[in-house]
């Protein structure tokens, strides 16, 4: 008996691996195209800002219609993988398309050029992402695992990502994005012959019936929680985004010289991504302990905190001590809303819930308040902006502190259901 149950251990242990090295192999195009797309589009596709600028645009816009139809297509194929192996597929095309077809398009239109790549890049990134997040998640209530021990791969290959792809775009430019295509290719191997999901333990991620239909997909409109859960990342994690798109020209302006504040930034940066990962370690124990409800709410206050602390800094050291709890903050959001949608919903709409709370009404907000913050950082400079900024947060994390419904614990997975 005893030898069966150390076989079963072992075989969920071996299961477990392969979605870690999903959420690596993702997770390292992610940080590449996004870390050095703009430099490459500008020194060897020789576009101009405004060309680059209608490429994030496209990418921006489609995700507002790739991410809320991505999340009902997943809840509606559960466990099957045709969409993930798709956005596989073509991400083993990034290399092909920036080294053969952008140069001889960009010849043609630069109009058409950018618009193209932007919905290709959206179709794997914008929109893939959540399908990535929920597909990992999913497997994880029916394999057992957390879900914040796998996406510690994430940030692993985020750290490697930012170290290599320098290197890779000084040697050629173009390698960067071969590089993309061959974790595309480790990507589609592990889907197909490593990730392997225990469907015996379906009904605990929303069973293998696709019986999801329009009417249960807009009965999501009428739950008040679905539209706190939303007002919460409009006002907390889009926040979150906006505050650090222009932060190191507020942390330059601590330097004599704009050389010496990029390269600590950098340093710090790096800091900041190692205690991410670190912390995606005992989060999920943490996480089950507190209660994802209150690690969203922690999330806020911790946020915050920063905001409102970075305004009113009176020394770079202070500022430096603030950023790194950013190190904290990603681990906490990242598991409590995976726990807490799970947790406070119906699990066959979690997909579409989290694409349309967590994404979609995040990308909008983000959309509106990145042009509001850059008016306000030109009008009133960066220490009142944050003072606004961080305002807004704390305000949406009281309101959430009340009006954000407990999750179910055991629904959760915060913890195991006693069987008697």
């Amino acid at each position: 008996m005893a030898n069966n149950s150390n076989s079963s251990t072992n075989k969920k242990k071996k299961d477990f691996w392969g979605f870690p090295m999903t959420h690596f192999t993702y997770f390292f195009m992610w940080q590449i195209i996004f870390g050095y797309l703009t430099l490459w589009m500008e020194q060897v596709g020789h576009m101009n800002g405004a060309q680059a600028g209608i490429v994030f645009s496209a990418m921006a816009g489609l995700s507002l219609l790739f991410q809320p139809a991505f999340g009902v297509i997943s809840d509606k194929l559960l466990f099957k993988k045709n969409l993930i192996l798709t956005i596989a597929v073509a991400a083993m095309l990034i290399g092909p398309y920036f080294q053969w077809v952008f140069l001889p398009l960009m010849h043609i239109n630069s109009m058409l050029v950018a618009i193209v790549t932007g919905v290709f890049l959206c179709f794997i990134f914008n929109g893939g992402v959540s399908v990535i997040e929920q597909y990992v998640q999913r497997a994880s209530l029916a394999n057992g695992f957390e879900y914040g021990h796998s996406r510690m791969g994430g940030s692993l290959a985020g750290m490697i990502a930012s170290f290599l792809g320098g290197k890779l775009f000084l040697m050629n430019p173009n390698s960067i994005f071969w590089a993309c295509s061959v974790s595309a290719t480790i990507l589609l191997g592990l889907l197909l012959f490593s990730d392997k999901i225990h469907l015996e333990n379906a009904d605990a991620a929303g069973g293998t019936s696709n019986s999801l239909d329009m009417k249960q997909v807009v009965s999501i409109f009428k739950l008040k929680n679905f539209w706190y859960l939303s007002i919460f990342f409009v006002g907390a994690s889009a926040i979150y985004d906006v505050f650090d798109q222009q932060f190191i020209i507020f942390f330059k302006s601590f330097f004599a010289s704009g050389a010496a504040g990029t390269t600590a930034y950098s340093y710090m940066t790096t800091a900041q991504i190692g205690l991410e990962f670190l912390l995606m370690f005992p989060m999920p124990w943490i996480i089950n302990k507190i209660g994802s409800r209150n690690g969203l709410i922690a999330y806020g206050c911790i946020l915050a905190l920063r905001i409102i602390g970075s305004a009113l800094s009176p020394n770079l050291t202070i500022v430096i001590i603030l950023r790194l709890l950013a190190g904290f903050e990603m681990p906490l959001v990242l598991v409590s809303i995976m726990k807490y949608i799970t947790g406070a919903f119906d699990v066959r709409l979690y997909a579409t819930i989290y694409a349309l709370a967590a994404n979609f009404a995040k990308q909008i907000s983000v959309f509106i308040f990145s042009s509001v913050a850059g008016h306000l950082y030109d009008t009133i400079g960066f220490q009142h902006t944050y003072l606004i900024l961080g305002g807004i947060v704390a305000l949406v994390t009281i309101f959430a502190a009340f009006t954000l419904k407990k999750e179910d614990p055991i629904q959760a997975g915060e913890i195991e259901e006693k069987t008697v």
